[in-house]
């Protein structure tokens, strides 16, 4: 008997997407075969995985444009294969996904890795946004089977549709280090660690600001984004190229050997948009796992995790003085730094993917 088909589909080039790997990965380790399709990007690096990748280059990039023709071509490559599952993640995967599964009688798993239609690059665009959340309106009521990211974006979507979504959050494995490797940071002094996509509102130009007021402490910055170079150029006009570094694009296979050598993790995502409020950043699980204490924003879902394993500490709002006080506190205070590394050591058995995956049964059988 051949082993069932699931069809995943990202719209980005799949080497970083750490939660899709590890849901793969999972439904791998439960006897299905996995096809795996996303695209081709400027910087997009090899990987070698267990699923079959399929990468696609575009004509398009950004905006409308590439969305359609990813759609498009997302649709037609659908209608002419079969699979037993169709996993779609993200609203911008959505509208082949659906119409591919009704058209084939396929199953249709939805992933909500954010609240889509309420992000922070959304915000002010007026037309754009009303286009996703119209988008929203039409798929999201008519999908049986969907799971997302925090409980509170599973609060706002079943308030406004009533479709009671599941809840899979984006944790780490208990042993996350795929490839060892012996690495250092350029910098003596210590240092308070960033890492994610580096996107409007992650709370880096405060955090770049406050280490004026902050000594022997400096700023690593690893991943890539839409204001990278905004932020080299910020770095520069605030005079704190000795104290900012940025490290790029690092693969997930190798990240945890950087995130372990980092004194403090940053967690100051600010609430532009609801997506950002509700959100429950991985790289939060990331840095428990590692044993680096946190400095975080008072947004609801980190709020919950910090307060409740007590594993860092909060900012009351993003000025550059605030955040420093809390910094210099937390650094100053040897007691209370190793409280919060012993009870990562023991969140970290709580707040683990071999635990939150099983929920993934319930939406592939």
């Amino acid at each position: 008997m051949k082993n069932k088909k699931i069809f995943v589909a990202v719209t980005n080039d799949i080497s970083t997407d750490y939660r899709v790997h590890k849901i793969c990965n999972y439904l791998i380790s439960k006897g299905y075969d996995i096809v795996v399709y996303g695209r081709v990007l400027p910087n997009t690096i090899a990987v070698k995985r267990a699923y079959k990748l399929i990468r696609k280059k575009h004509i398009f990039n950004n905006n409308f444009l590439f969305y359609a023709e990813f759609n498009l071509r997302l649709f037609f490559y659908l209608i002419f294969r079969k699979f037993d599952y169709i996993l779609s993640n993200d609203l911008d995967t959505l509208p082949a996904c659906f119409f591919a599964s009704k058209i084939k009688t396929t199953e249709l798993v939805y992933d909500s890795h954010e609240l889509f239609s309420e992000g922070p690059e959304l915000q002010g665009r007026k037309f754009v946004q009303n286009f996703w959340r119209k988008l929203e309106d039409f798929f999201l009521p008519k999908v049986k089977k969907a799971y997302t990211v925090s409980p509170s974006i599973v609060d706002f979507y079943d308030h406004k549709y009533q479709n009671k979504m599941g809840v899979i959050r984006n944790i780490p494995l208990k042993k996350d280090v795929l490839e060892v490797d012996e690495v250092a940071f350029p910098t003596t002094r210590k240092t308070i660690l960033y890492q994610g996509v580096l996107n409007p509102g992650r709370g880096l130009k405060p955090m770049i600001k406050a280490l004026k007021f902050i000594n022997d402490l400096d700023l690593i910055i690893i991943g890539y984004g839409k204001v990278e170079e905004e932020l080299k150029a910020f770095v520069i006009e605030e005079k704190m190229n000795d104290r900012v570094h940025f490290l790029g694009r690092i693969s997930r296979d190798k990240l945890f050997n950087y995130t372990k050598k980092a004194t403090l993790g940053m967690v100051l995502e600010e609430p532009l948009g609801l997506s950002f409020q509700y959100s429950l950043p991985n790289k939060l699980f990331d840095y428990i796992h590692a044993g680096i204490p946190i400095v975080a924003g008072n947004l609801p879902e980190i709020t919950r995790i910090i307060k409740k394993h007590k594993v860092g500490v909060l900012v009351d709002d993003y000025e550059p003085k605030t955040i420093a006080k809390a910094i210099n506190n937390l650094l100053n205070d040897e007691v209370l730094l190793s409280e919060i590394k012993e009870h990562q050591r023991k969140a970290k058995d709580i707040l683990c993917w071999e635990k939150e995956s099983k929920k993934l049964d319930n939406y592939f059988k």
